[in-house]
């Protein structure tokens, strides 16, 4: 019982089972995965991303624009909120800060863009996706100053310091851990899997990107987050049915908006487990 907190199913390659959505997502299904967190890269993404959770009862959907996603025109928090509210999106994002790649779009530029997905974040009462690389103190004043505490978000696809972790938990933050803990340079990913606590980690797979060991270099798929959620169980010396049961709550916890169509099984369970109420 698993849940992909982050996965891009419109962008799939065709080497993931011929680029079939459906068919992917039955590979997961049969992985015991059983949510899925399709996430927008740009508004114009979400015509397609609706439609698939239109066809899928346990696809979720975000709205969102990505830091290092160029635009003709940049979206104000109206545009934001219009769409998120069109399309049902239970979480703002992908967004944030990227200084790894900051030719791409100017750090200017991607400081107003998080700032306009807050605020919309704060106004839906939404839940945020944060993509944070290389901005640490940036990222976190601008959670400081302008995230709503009472709805908070996640950190995706964590690889910064311990410290930012710990701070991000602290202004209501969750911390995804994707395909990347398995690395076999990622000994400190892995660490901090074991330092923190465990009701605050999501897992994902991010796909079609950072496939996990033993998989890595090909294109990533939804069924694979069980490899990150083995890696975590494995590093903390606890059980994976913990780990899936826990990360599970979370993302239900987080993301509240898709839980109404949780599967039965899964609400079930996590209710007699004392996870969810």
């Amino acid at each position: 019982m698993f849940v992909d907190s982050h996965c891009h199913l419109d962008r799939l390659s065709e080497h993931t089972h011929g680029g079939d959505i459906a068919a992917t997502l039955a590979a997961a299904r049969a992985a015991n995965v059983s949510q899925f967190l399709a996430i927008a890269v740009t508004l114009d993404d979400m015509p397609k991303l609706a439609a698939i959770a239109r066809e899928h009862h346990d696809v979720a959907i975000s709205a969102g624009l990505h830091p290092l996603h160029t635009a003709s025109k940049e979206p104000s928090v109206e545009d934001i909120v219009e769409v998120a509210e069109q399309y049902g999106a239970v979480a703002i994002g992908e967004t944030g800060l990227d200084y790894h790649y900051r030719d791409s779009v100017s750090v200017e530029v991607q400081h107003k863009r998080f700032k306009r997905h807050l605020m919309a974040a704060s106004e839906l009462e939404l839940p945020v996706i944060v993509h944070t690389r290389e901005a640490k103190q940036e990222t976190l004043s601008l959670l400081r100053e302008y995230s709503n505490p009472q709805v908070g978000g996640v950190l995706h696809c964590f690889t910064e310091d311990l410290d930012m972790a710990r701070e991000a938990v602290r202004l209501g933050f969750y911390i995804s851990l994707s395909g990347i803990i398995t690395f076999r340079n990622a000994a400190s990913l892995r660490e901090l899997a074991c330092q923190l606590p465990l009701d605050r980690l999501l897992i994902e797979t991010d796909s079609p990107y950072l496939a996990p060991v033993p998989y890595r270099g090909k294109p990533n798929e939804p069924a694979w987050v069980v490899e990150v959620a083995e890696c975590i169980a494995k590093a903390r010396n606890i059980s994976v049915d913990e780990v899936a049961m826990q990360t599970t709550a979370n993302f239900y916890h987080l993301f509240r908006n898709a839980a109404p169509d949780a599967p039965e099984h899964v609400k079930q369970a996590l209710v007699q487990s004392g996870l969810l109420v």
